[in-house]
Formats: C-alpha cells, sequence, structure tokens
C-alpha cells in the first residue's frame, strides 16, 4: 500500500545525506554537469548547421541546376585550340526546348559598373536576367512591376533594383518611375526586389549572390546595351589562349579569354529525382552545341547541399556520442561513489533496519540520493550547456540553436544516468544484514 508519509521521510534522509557530504557530492555530479552541457553544446551546433543547410536550400531554390561556364586556362580542350561558341542565349533556348524536364530556366550575365543619381556614386552589379530568374530563386517585387515582353525583347533601359539600391540612390522617395545611369545608359526604374538577407559569402559557388545590390535589367538591354562578350575576333581568342599556356595574363588578356555571352544558366526541373538525368541531358546538349569542347561545368546546388548536410550530420553524431560518454562516465562517477558511501554509512543502514525501516526503505533512500545528484547536476548542465553554445556563436561565429527537445532529452537521459547507476549500490545497501551492520565500525 502506498505510504506517501514513508516516501517523503526516505527523501528527506536522502537530502540530509546528499547535504552532509556537499563537497563530494559536487565533485560527483561534475561527470553529470560537464556531459549534459556538451550535449546541449554539441546538439545546438547541429541544429545551426541544419538551419544554415535549409535556409541556403530556400536561397538556391528548388530542384536548381547551374551551368556555369570556363575561361581559358581552366580548360585543356580550350588551350588547344579547340574551338566553341561559349555559353549563348541559344543555348539556353536549346536546353527550353529539348528537355521536357524543365520547368524555368534563367540565363544570367552579369557587369560591375558605377551607378549615379542625384549626385550618389557608387559601384553596383548589374544583371540582365529574365523574369523567369525571380521565380526561380524565389524572390519577389516589393515595388512596381515586373518587367514587360515588349521590354524584354526590346532592349528597353528599364531596371528593377535591389533594396540596398534603393536605400542607397532614392532613401525614402518612391523610386518606381525615376531613373539611374548606370555606366552609361539612363534605366528608368520600374520596381524593388524585397529584400532578401545573405551573410554566407561562399553561398555564391551554389549560385546565390547579394541580392539587395543588384540592378536587374532585362538580359538583351545588358547585352545591347552594354556588353556582348561573344563579340570576339578568332585572333583575339588565340591570342589570350596563347597567354593562358605560358601561364601570363594581363587584365586585357583575361577579358578576351572571357567570350561567354552568359555567366550562368540557371535551370529549374519539375521533380528533384528528375536533377540527376536532366543535368547529364544538359551536358550532352551543350557538348553538342559547342563543338564537343566542355567549357562549362554543371553543378546541382541541392545535391551539394544534401551532402553537405549528411557529412555535418555524422560530424555532429560523432561530437554527440563523444558529449554521451561524459555521461556515461559520469553515471559510473555516481556508482562508484555511492558504493563507497554504502559501505561508510553501514552502521547507518543497520541502525535503521533496526528501527523499523524496510529493505525498500534503504533502496529509495540510496537511490534517492544519486538521482537527488544526478538531477542537480543535469540543471546545472543545462544552464553552463546555454552558456557553452552562446560563447561558441560568439567567440567562433558558428550559428548555434538550442531547442527545447535537446534540454529534455539531455535532462532526461542524466535522471535516468542518476536511476540506473544509483540502482546497484542501493540495492547492495539493503542487502546487508541489520545485526552485522550494528556491529560495523
Amino acid at each position: 500500500m502506498f505510504n506517501a508519509g514513508r516516501y517523503i521521510h526516505n527523501l528527506n534522509v536522502a537530502l540530509e545525506g546528499v547535504f552532509q557530504n556537499r563537497f563530494r557530492s559536487l565533485l560527483t555530479a561534475l561527470g553529470i554537469i560537464f556531459g549534459v552541457a556538451a550535449v546541449i553544446a554539441m546538439l545546438a551546433i547541429g541544429s545551426g548547421a541544419r538551419h544554415e543547410i535549409l535556409e541556403q536550400m530556400k536561397l538556391v531554390g528548388v530542384n536548381n541546376i547551374i551551368v556555369r561556364p570556363l575561361q581559358i586556362g581552366e580548360n585543356e580542350d580550350l588551350l588547344q585550340g579547340r574551338f566553341s561558341p561559349g555559353l549563348t542565349l541559344e543555348d539556353a533556348a536549346g536546353i527550353e526546348e529539348v528537355i521536357p524536364a524543365v520547368r524555368r530556366i534563367s540565363p544570367e550575365t552579369t557587369l560591375n559598373l558605377y551607378a549615379m543619381n542625384k549626385g550618389i556614386r557608387q559601384p553596383v552589379r548589374l544583371s540582365g536576367v529574365t523574369p523567369d530568374f525571380f521565380n526561380v530563386f524565389n524572390l519577389g517585387l516589393w515595388q512596381g512591376k515586373m518587367f514587360t515582353e515588349e521590354q524584354l525583347n526590346n532592349g528597353a533601359p528599364v531596371a528593377i533594383i535591389g533594396s540596398n539600391v534603393r536605400s542607397v540612390f532614392f532613401g525614402n522617395e518612391d523610386p518606381v518611375g525615376q531613373q539611374i545611369k548606370c555606366g552609361n545608359v539612363w534605366l528608368t526604374v520600374v520596381g524593388v526586389a524585397e529584400a532578401r538577407a545573405i551573410t554566407d559569402d561562399s553561398v555564391e559557388d551554389l549560385g546565390i549572390s547579394d541580392f539587395n545590390n543588384v540592378i536587374y535589367v532585362p538580359v538583351r538591354t545588358l547585352l545591347l546595351r552594354y556588353e556582348d562578350r561573344s563579340f570576339v575576333s578568332a585572333t583575339e581568342i588565340q591570342r589570350a589562349r596563347a597567354m593562358a599556356q605560358r601561364g601570363r595574363q594581363n587584365d586585357q588578356e583575361e577579358k578576351i579569354s572571357n567570350y561567354n555571352q552568359l555567366d550562368r544558366i540557371v535551370i529549374q526541373v519539375e521533380d528533384s529525382g528528375q536533377l540527376t538525368a536532366t543535368a547529364q541531358l544538359v551536358e550532352r546538349i551543350l557538348k553538342r552545341r559547342h563543338n564537343d569542347v566542355k567549357d562549362f561545368e554543371v553543378i546541382i546546388p541541392e545535391l551539394l547541399l544534401q551532402q553537405e548536410q549528411r557529412t555535418k550530420d555524422i560530424f555532429n553524431i560523432v561530437l554527440g556520442a563523444i558529449a554521451g560518454i561524459s555521461l556515461l562516465v559520469g553515471g559510473i562517477g555516481i556508482m562508484n561513489i555511492m558504493l563507497a558511501s554504502v559501505v561508510e554509512r553501514t552502521r547507518e543502514i543497520g541502525v535503521r533496519l533496526a528501527v523499523g525501516a524496510n529493505k525498500r526503505d534503504i533502496v529509495l533512500q540510496f537511490l534517492s540520493e544519486s538521482t537527488l545528484i544526478s538531477i542537480t547536476g543535469g540543471i546545472a548542465g543545462i544552464f553552463l550547456g546555454l552558456f557553452i553554445s552562446r560563447a561558441i556563436m560568439q567567440v567562433a561565429g558558428i550559428l548555434t540553436i538550442v531547442t527545447f527537445e535537446s534540454v529534455l532529452i539531455s535532462f532526461g537521459v542524466a535522471a535516468m544516468v542518476g536511476i540506473f547507476f544509483g540502482y546497484m549500490p542501493a540495492r547492495k545497501a539493503a542487502q546487508k544484514d541489520p545485526v552485522e551492520s550494528l556491529r560495523y565500525e
């Protein structure tokens, strides 16, 4: 029959035992404290890494394939003088026409130049795109409208500006309908792209750029009114190849070596299961169009990110296992100290048995002591884990996210460690003979 008073009395006896040996109890709890803190910190690093991958997935877009041109010097075929027209708008049109799995295709070419408005002159990135660019990268408009078909086809001097460009050149004014001079061309602002946070420069390799500092124009506008790199003579290309073979290249030769009309083509497919097959088909189509010269590379950002996620997951599992070992060591420490405590307190056990306590009371007493030590250590470990996670983010710049689940798991494991490793000493204490215990000195 359940007797609440009896259980409370056993708990009070356990508390007295813990407080009478405060320093020893603290040393016993250290293993649990550091174990819980390590588990929370490692899980926080894992959660932060997972969050970064998911954010990069959102920025990259869904089911995208990126085609990037190679420059002279990056490919042996180009150095050997084999001709290729480079990456062009016709390539993008051919891919869209031939491959039924393509949902959207976004050709893009960029220039770095200066923009000016009302006496303000700043370097900007000019990007020639189509409306599919905004759909592929989930980039909406904050103000204004998208390019019209007429503007796209005629190379009209119109622009959609990023949020930072709007702040720098127009302040609090409405930029839609106003003009901004970009290079030597006056562009009419027809829209403002929504702000998008970008924190990692390395994501450029995955096709992500700082959308906020870009002026977007129709791709034909950039090619007609600024620069079309495909208009390079064969003599100039041969000279660039010769310079690349000798390992020397000045600024003019570097400009000549990039004869690609486009800087990249982003292809969005209908389903992620079609990514690999579509990428292989794109490569075959482009090689045929480029006279069997592989002067491009095909990148699948989603697969790269998934591989990065798997690598980080494995790393986090290893770190979590190492952190979990410290909890195990802490549990062994609890069992060791409790076994020693049973020997030291043999006479106390005998007295309690002699005055009416039963074996269950003795088990509960010592089990309560070990559980109290582990729970107290778990609580202290939670606060230490929060502090370590914060310190890692501040000092190392690594994103850490402490979740309620990680706190609950680590605390629960700490409590279970106290019960599991405390049971054997408690059971040993309960099995002592009361008469022999009373005679123990």
